[in-house]
């Protein structure tokens, strides 16, 4: 060839070619991987670069978006949402809607009250935490409204992630009762949310009905829709505040919606205007295989008609080794070999993506399966 110019231009075209109709291995592989995120909480006391390198460390394992939760401060979402951004890291701020403890901006008489008349403030059910506020007070969406939106104007936050947005559990997990010494075999008043004037008097306007007079309130459909509405109608409003700051609102909520999500917490979640869903498929709580999970992912999916994504939450065992001699059932979840089946079971039941509760608990074994499942996206669709 005369002009040598010309033989290495092209050459270059070729090269171009061949690269853009055959990716790299490690584009390809990009391409096929599960979208990972991952609950995860802090800072405490940890310092700028003990977060990054532990947040480098997640990257590199395949985490791409943290939900995290570091309290109600934006500053410290500030904070860490710079060391996330830099580690390449979506971030989302996991902060609990209904759950709150008493603060000065919290009037005493916005907490639920049980069907015996019994505060979540003063008589909180199950455990210490359990403070519940009523859904249908204007002060507590007023709060929530505050302050999920001053969280929501921090740069560096991606989504605010909502939890405990439900009643208290009426009817806990099969796999909890031993660890409480219940037997629930049906809704119990103690357990019963709210029957404050509020929720009565509104539900005896809208329906006739008084449900503090009703023989069984368990059996008053209506007294359970009114009850999914209050959370819902909730939700949806705060949906349009944080909407409205440009930014996205998405929630882990109870698995189902109908299987139990609305038995168990009220929670009617197809209804709401979120951008995505963190069904928490913790299938060791139910006394469930990890079968289980793949059927309340495609219940998940089919619910919402496949219009948002689903991102199926797993529950990992900290200890694989002691599980079976394990009696709290919240040091259970899935043991490495379980955990690649239950990606599978995500994966090819319409979820979109992985959530793991939490990556604090996976030892090097489940890191081994996990890497390996997650990119095996193409094999699963």
């Amino acid at each position: 060839m005369k002009n040598p110019f010309l033989f290495i231009l092209l050459a270059l075209c070729g090269l171009c070619s061949l690269t853009c109709s055959n990716p790299t291995g490690k584009e390809t592989a990009k391409k096929n991987k599960i979208p990972v995120y991952a609950w995860l909480g802090g800072p405490g006391t940890s310092t700028d670069e003990e977060i990054r390198e532990k947040f480098e460390f997640y990257k590199e394992q395949g985490i791409d978006v943290l939900m995290y939760n570091g309290g109600q401060d934006p500053e410290v979402y500030r904070r860490v949402g710079k060391i996330a951004r830099l580690a390449g890291l979506g971030f989302h701020t996991w902060i609990p809607t209904m759950v709150q403890a008493k603060t000065p901006e919290i009037a005493e008489e916005w907490y639920a009250i049980n069907g015996l008349g019994e505060s979540a403030l003063v008589k909180p059910a199950y455990v210490d935490y359990y403070k519940f506020l009523c859904p249908s007070k204007e002060g507590v969406y007023r709060f929530l409204e505050n302050m999920y939106s001053r969280v929501a104007r921090v740069e560096e936050v991606d989504a605010i992630h909502l939890d405990y947005i439900r009643f208290p559990d009426v009817i806990l997990a099969r796999g909890l009762w031993d660890k409480y010494k219940l037997v629930m075999d049906r809704e119990y008043p103690q357990y019963d949310y709210c029957y404050c004037e509020d929720c009565t008097e509104a539900f005896k306007q809208q329906t006739g009905i008084d449900i503090k007079k009703a023989d069984d309130p368990s059996q008053v459909e209506e007294w359970k829709s009114f009850r999914y509405d209050l959370i819902t109608r909730l939700v949806n409003r705060l949906a349009d505040t944080i909407h409205a700051t440009g930014k996205q609102i998405n929630a882990a909520v109870f698995p189902g919606p109908g299987s139990v999500a609305k038995k168990l917490v009220r929670q009617e979640w197809d209804k709401w205007k979120l951008d995505a869903f963190f069904p928490m498929n913790y299938n060791d709580f139910y006394l469930e295989g990890t079968d289980w999970i793949g059927a309340v992912t495609k219940e998940a999916v089919t619910a919402i008609e496949g219009k948002k994504p689903v991102i199926s939450g797993l529950f990992i065992c900290p200890d694989p080794a002691k599980k079976a001699s394990e009696q709290d059932p919240e040091n259970h979840g899935l043991v490495p070999e379980e955990l690649g089946e239950a990606i599978r079971q995500s994966m090819m039941n319409g979820a979109t993506g992985i959530c793991l509760f939490t990556p604090e608990r996976m030892t090097e074994k489940h890191w081994v399966v996990f890497r390996e499942a997650i990119y095996r996206k193409a094999n699963m669709e």
